[in-house]
């Protein structure tokens, strides 16, 4: 598919800014995909919106976004402002450094995200799941797991970065998160950010402290092991790592640690609450899942080995990302020379969004594309247009932690279904998705959870 060209100096077409643009930005505030599918009716594939001084265009053909992010890579950083906003919570980590600085974190931190790398982590999983789910009761009609899986997901990471348990942090960390991810997401929608001791943000200094103070005291209780006590996870590779020559500063550990903890485990913890309302909601797909690991694991827990032969499983997963992206709209980029995108040359300093959600869920690519159907990605389904799946980005910037994210939730559904039946409890509305940087639940999901053969 290509976009239809215009002259030199012209615009895609658009929905109409005003003086400001502000109108359209309140309009994206308030249901952000609503607007992007709204626009996309009207003006195609690639959008044009005049917000302020900024001249941002949406990409929702697939074949356009992908060349954008593969072939124009380098001519692309990430949106200034998005950035600042993370650092405030990130520091200058992977996620936020751009140039040498990025390649040379990026290339610290590959090896440990490997999919080899990856397999000596199914332990800790599977451990770490298997004490979660021994808490869980035999039945309940109201179970509140999305806090639930959350915790466990916590867990997960904090084994895995510090080989350590988050114990009663747990609340306090969870709160934490939802408080800066909701300040983060709405800052995005102002033409300004005030200074964090405003008044009236300190729920959001109080969060970031909390967060903080985490990080610290499991970083301060490895510094004070013996080097040669020191277990053999991602914090000690950190601390091991060399950046230039140099061993990483003890601040870009903390700031790469705050990005693993929380983007390690808040989009596979989001992916899970959304693969458990699809499961409730779609008791076929449910039983078929059990049958292959039962039929698969007879039993037994999830191994590196035995994770590539529960392909519905993973189907059901995939269908999940599509339907429910936790990254919903990727950070947009900025253009630092002229871009040539099918028949449009955009200028230098263009702002480009590439709206994931909306790819995922236009019906040109993906039939009935609000029902849930797993065999879209099964072995002898017709293929998508590249680009047109991208749950994880695409180009030099694809998640880092994807093939950890796939495993890790795999590991946890096998193990879930093996000990438990969801269903929607009784009156329960489907879920409305919100974005505060990921796709959540409006309200925190509860499911009625049955032992299996209960």
């Amino acid at each position: 598919m290509t976009s239809t060209g215009g002259s030199p100096g012209a615009w895609p077409p658009g929905p109409p800014a005003g003086l400001t643009g502000l109108r359209l930005l309140a309009t994206m505030s308030r249901d952000l995909p609503r607007a992007l599918a709204t626009w996309q009716k009207q003006y195609g594939d690639i959008v044009h919106l005049r917000l302020w001084r900024e001249h941002d265009v949406v990409v929702a053909d697939p074949q356009l976004a992908r060349e954008l992010l593969v072939s124009h890579h380098d001519a692309l950083v990430r949106w200034e402002r998005g950035i600042r906003v993370f650092s405030q919570v990130h520091g200058h980590s992977v996620l936020t450094s751009e140039g040498e600085a990025w390649r040379s974190r990026r290339h610290a931190l590959v090896p440990s995200f490997s999919p080899k790398a990856v397999q000596g982590f199914s332990p800790t999983i599977v451990e770490a799941a298997t004490q979660a789910f021994s808490t869980w009761p035999g039945e309940d009609a109201n179970w509140p797991i999305e806090t639930a899986l959350t915790m466990l997901t916590m867990e997960v990471i904090l084994q895995m970065v510090f080989s350590s348990s988050i114990g009663e942090d747990v609340r306090v960390a969870e709160q934490a998160i939802r408080v800066t991810s909701a300040a983060a997401n709405a800052e995005f929608y102002w033409p300004a950010s005030m200074p964090d001791w405003m008044p009236w943000k300190r729920r959001k200094r109080q969060a970031l402290k909390s967060l903080k103070a985490l990080i610290e005291r499991h970083l301060q209780s490895r510094l004070n092991l013996p080097r040669d006590a020191w277990p053999d996870d991602l914090l000690t590779r950190l601390l091991q790592s060399g950046d230039d020559g140099a061993a990483l500063s003890l601040q870009n550990v903390r700031d790469e640690c705050m990005t693993i903890f929380l983007a390690g485990h808040e989009t596979t913890a989001a992916t899970l609450v959304w693969w458990v309302w699809c499961m409730a909601a779609n008791p076929a797909s449910q039983c078929a899942a059990r049958d292959e690991v039962q039929r698969v694991l007879q039993g037994r827990a999830p191994t590196a080995e035995t994770l590539p032969a529960l392909g519905y499983l993973t189907q059901t997963i995939k269908e999940t990302l599509r339907l429910y992206p936790v990254a919903p709209l990727l950070i947009s980029r900025r253009a630092t020379r002229a871009v040539q995108l099918g028949n449009w040359t955009f200028p230098a300093r263009t702002l480009f969004m590439i709206p994931v959600h909306l790819m995922h869920h236009d019906p040109r690519w993906f039939p009935d594309p609000q029902a849930f159907q797993p065999a879209r990605f099964a072995s002898d389904a017709p293929e998508v247009p590249r680009g047109a799946y991208i749950p994880f980005g695409v180009g030099p910037r694809v998640c880092l932690g994807q093939h950890l994210a796939m495993s890790e939730m795999t590991v946890i559904a096998a193990m879930l279904l093996q000990r438990f039946a969801l269903s929607v409890p009784q009156g329960a509305a489907p879920p409305r998705p919100v974005i505060n940087l990921t796709l959540r639940p409006e309200q925190p999901m509860h499911l009625a959870i049955a032992s299996v053969g209960a």
